[in-house]
Order: C-alpha cells, then sequence, then structure tokens
C-alpha cells in the first residue's frame, strides 16, 4: 500500500512536527513502506499571531481539502498521514492523524484563548474521523481516550523513536561546562523560569557560575551568561 505522508510541517522552520517528519519518512522507507511525501510548497512561516496567523490557517486548511487530497488522488495513496491532527472529507482513502500531546487541553493558561478554541474543536474532530489516532506516548493516548472520547481500539501508540526509556546518565569524565536549554520560548514551557533560575545560580556561584546557553527558536534574552 503507497502512503502519502503531509510533509508541509517540516517547511514551517524548526520544530518538534518538523523532526519527527525527518526522521518518520526514512525509516518508514527502511521498512519498506511505499512512502509518498506531498507539501505545500506556499506555506509561509508561522506569523507568530494576529493576521498573519489567520492567513496560514486559512491556507493550511484548504491545502488539506484540496491539495493534499488531490495528491493523494495522484498518486494513488492508499492511507493518507498527517503528523498533527488533520483531514479532508474530499480524501477517499483512510486518513491516519498522529497526536504528539494535548497541552493546550491539560494546561489551558499557557496557550493563545483562540488558538485554545480552534485547537480543541478542530484537532479533536480530526482525531474523530480518523481510522487511527497515534499517539506518541502512553499519557497522550490516555488523554485522547479521556478528553476527546476517542475509541481505544483505533488508537496505536507509538514513541518518538529509540531512547525513550529512562537510562542512568553515563559517568562523566569532564567537568560540566554549561547548562543547555533545547526548544523555543512558548509560555507553557517556562523559560522565564528557568531564566530566573540561571541568575540565581549565577549570584550564588560567582566566578564558578556556569553559561546558560539557549538552542532551538528561543530568542536571545539579553541577559548575562546566557548565549544563543
Amino acid at each position: 500500500m503507497r502512503v502519502l505522508i503531509d510533509t508541509t510541517f517540516a517547511r514551517r522552520g524548526p520544530s518538534g512536527t518538523a523532526v519527527y517528519l525527518e526522521r518518520l519518512v526514512p525509516e518508514l522507507r527502511a521498512l519498506g513502506v511505499d512512502v509518498v511525501e506531498a507539501a505545500n510548497a506556499r506555506r509561509r512561516a508561522p506569523a507568530g499571531g494576529g493576521l498573519g496567523s489567520v492567513r496560514n490557517l486559512a491556507a493550511d486548511r484548504a491545502w488539506t481539502a484540496l491539495g493534499l487530497a488531490g495528491r493523494a488522488r495522484a498518486a494513488g495513496a492508499g492511507l493518507v498521514h498527517h503528523p498533527l491532527p488533520a483531514g479532508s472529507r474530499a480524501i477517499r482513502v483512510p486518513q491516519v492523524v498522529t497526536v504528539h500531546d494535548l497541552a493546550f487541553e491539560r494546561v489551558p493558561e499557557r496557550f493563545d484563548p483562540r488558538f485554545r478554541a480552534y485547537a480543541r474543536r478542530a484537532h479533536r474532530s480530526a482525531a474523530r474521523r480518523a481510522a487511527v489516532v497515534i499517539a506518541v506516548s502512553q499519557a497522550t493516548a490516555e488523554d485522547v481516550r479521556e478528553r476527546w472520547g476517542i475509541d481505544p481500539a483505533r488508537i496505536v501508540v507509538a514513541a518518538h523513536g529509540p531512547g525513550q526509556a529512562s537510562e542512568p546518565p553515563p559517568p562523566r569524565t569532564d567537568p560540566p561546562t554549561h547548562f543547555l536549554y533545547v526548544g523555543d520560548d512558548e509560555p507553557r514551557k517556562d523559560l522565564g523560569l528557568l531564566l530566573s533560575a540561571h541568575a540565581r545560580h549565577r549570584a550564588e556561584a560567582g566566578a564558578a557560575a556556569l553559561p546558560l546557553v539557549l538552542a532551538g527558536s528561543a530568542p536571545d534574552p539579553g541577559r548575562p551568561g546566557v548565549r544563543t
């Protein structure tokens, strides 16, 4: 069976979903799965809110409803995989969605109310229509079942690749050189708390204080001892 995967999200800049796609596609092919990639080449970068985000949302919906459906027909796909909850009634083959987490349901105060309202409605609807819902952890699977009412028989738990199990850290041979944060500055990540903790570390450690390195898309906060 030929599987069409919507890889548009990999074009939207650094993100966990982009990494997920970059790893998933070659691994499926290595297993012998006939994978076809389809991406909306006109998709703009994330706008960070406002009219730009509304425009991007409209473009995403149009792509899923029309462009992706056309690509699936042209490719002769037997299944369409959405790396985030999405779907189209124009796609006539089974659709699978991946749910990475339901953070906007669990900690709603950390999200813009407009995004929260949209995601709760649109993502839940897509998951309910999907033939299969892939959850990346048992906790997410339970959230999908309890909060969205998805039949457990349609939920498959597939973790984010190897290395998910907690293992003892290897013995350290060299002294530490820095603290590392990998991610963005979404409110739910509470980067401010980390910066406050590092400022306290600098005050207490003095000349022995370690720098904090922000890797990913988090901006440089312009604080002493913090670099990107």
